[in-house]
């Protein structure tokens, strides 16, 4: 540690000592840099740490002026701050004024750093002298940390702004930020025309309780969280439908929350398109298969029957003998060709759904089945049965008749009930084995083309589809549709 330089005048007894003795020792002590100035501002002491800071010896320093260290373009300006601050006679100021100050070290580099001036009033030699000290605190890493944090919050806006998808930022319910995505959503001019609105003035009404409630569960921890189906409207008057992603920020604040905003109003005009595209095929084949099995039945099979009368007939007239091998095998023969004509039919569309109704339908068809697999398929249905639209009792014949087809194929159950009842205004179907089960999942399933047909033909009819695990082991297939009377020309005939 290099003291103060010699004084000129003869020292009073002890002045300069304890001066040496008590800085000295405090300057050596610390690790900060501190280099002090007289009000000249030519430096008297520096400690090691300030030698190493500023890259240089004190022998090189002491009596030179502190500009030395200040680079040329800021000397006039931090010459005048230390003027500034000698004349207000305070204590300490920090040297900065929301910037980073810059010295220069001997060696031409620059390093940043934060200054603290503190004021000294001492008695040297019998007069009054003042004197500063510098606390140099070198910023390198923070600068550095900062300008990384400064150019990734860059990126991230810039993210942000080219995303296709509409992303804002809310405190409460208050927006605070949004991307050009968000105001092309809008129809606005720029985003900056949405901050400040609050979130429930931007959207329909009918959003709001869900939003609020998933936003309450966000905002209470919950990482993983729905999303919220909603509605808004546009500048020029038009409705959009939305979808919103939630996420909290904690590190904005315990209400600050992230919502990524998805238009999905053309795919859900599109996906409505094709379930009333996939709805009308189906329509337009059962229609055909109703068609079919009539021809099949009615024509066909009157002809097959004509044909066998005729063939008797014929027999007798040839005074052929009773039983003749070859009249008796051609009758076999129309026989099984009627019973497949018959079976074909039915299997297109049996025609006692159009003649007696659904319930003898489904009955009819767990017989059959019961027949095919040699297992008992029990059937409770409604003793007074609903007139339900032809279109429903399609769907809920098709809907048995797949479920059975699962249970064959799949199952390996030993017995099957099927239910039919009408609650609270909805048709409730259920097929029900007890059997190896199935995954809950079975109808996400990829490639499960069947269960994927019963969830269409469900949701085409307003209802819903579910599968379950039975306690007694098993499954549990359960559609519930909205009871639609049938018309008058619709009941069965």
């Amino acid at each position: 540690m290099t003291a103060l330089p010699p004084p000129t005048d003869k020292p009073d007894a002890g002045s300069d000592g304890v001066f040496e003795g008590l800085s000295g020792a405090l300057l050596l002590a610390t690790r900060e840099a501190i280099v002090m100035i007289d009000e000249a501002q030519v430096i008297a002491a520096m400690n090691p740490a300030a030698e190493r800071l500023l890259a240089c010896t004190a022998a090189d320093t002491l009596g030179r002026s502190l500009a030395r260290f200040v680079p040329p373009r800021w000397r006039e300006q931090h010459a005048s701050m230390v003027r500034g601050f000698a004349a207000s006679h305070a204590a300490q100021r920090l040297m900065q004024h929301g910037r980073r100050v810059e010295l220069q070290r001997a060696d031409g580099s620059t390093v940043p750093v934060e200054i603290a001036l503190s004021r000294i009033e001492m008695i040297e030699h019998g007069r009054p002298r003042t004197l500063f000290a510098a606390m140099l605190r070198d910023s390198s890493d923070a600068c550095a940390l900062e300008q990384q944090l400064a150019a990734l919050e860059r990126r991230m806006r810039a993210v942000f702004e080219l995303s296709p998808t509409a992303i804002w930022l809310c405190d409460d319910d208050v927006l605070t930020y949004a991307n050009r995505a968000a105001a092309r959503l809008f129809d606005v001019a720029s985003s900056k025309d949405l901050i400040g609105h609050r979130l429930w003035s931007l959207l329909d009404a009918d959003s709001h309780a869900a939003l609020r409630q998933e936003l309450d569960r966000t905002l209470a921890g919950h990482t993983v969280g729905a999303i919220v189906a909603g509605r808004l409207t546009r500048a020029t008057g038009e409705q959009r439908e939305i979808e919103i992603a939630l996420a909290a920020l904690p590190d904005h604040g315990q209400r600050t929350v992230q919502m990524v905003v998805s238009d999905v109003t053309e795919r859900r005009r599109e996906a409505a398109g094709l379930r009333e595209l996939s709805a009308s095929v189906v329509e337009a084949r059962e229609e055909e298969r109703r068609r079919i099995a009539r021809e099949l039945h009615d024509e066909l099979g009157q002809r097959l029957t004509a044909l066998k009368i005729d063939l008797t007939t014929l027999a007798a007239r040839a005074l052929l003998p009773a039983g003749d091998p070859r009249v008796a095998a051609m009758q076999a023969m129309l026989d099984d060709t009627l019973a497949s004509v018959r079976r074909i039919a039915s299997n297109l569309r049996p025609l006692m759904l159009d003649d007696l109704g659904l319930n003898a339908a489904i009955e009819w068809l767990a017989r059959d089945v019961s027949r095919r697999l040699g297992i008992p398929v029990h059937t409770r249905l409604p003793l007074d049965e609903p007139a339900v639209a032809q279109r429903t009792a399609t769907a809920l014949y098709r809907m048995v008749q797949e479920a059975l087809t699962n249970v064959a194929r799949h199952a390996q159950a030993k017995s099957v009930e099927v239910a039919l009842q009408l609650q609270d205004g909805q048709l409730v179907l259920t097929v029900a084995d007890d059997g190896v089960g199935l995954p809950e999942q079975a109808l996400q399933r990829a490639g499960s083309f069947g269960l994927m047909g019963l969830r269409e033909r469900a949701h085409g009819l307003g209802g819903t589809i579910g599968v379950s695990a039975r306690p007694s082991g098993g499954t549990r297939l359960t559609v519930r549709l909205p009871f639609v009377p049938a018309s008058t020309a619709e009941k069965p005939r």
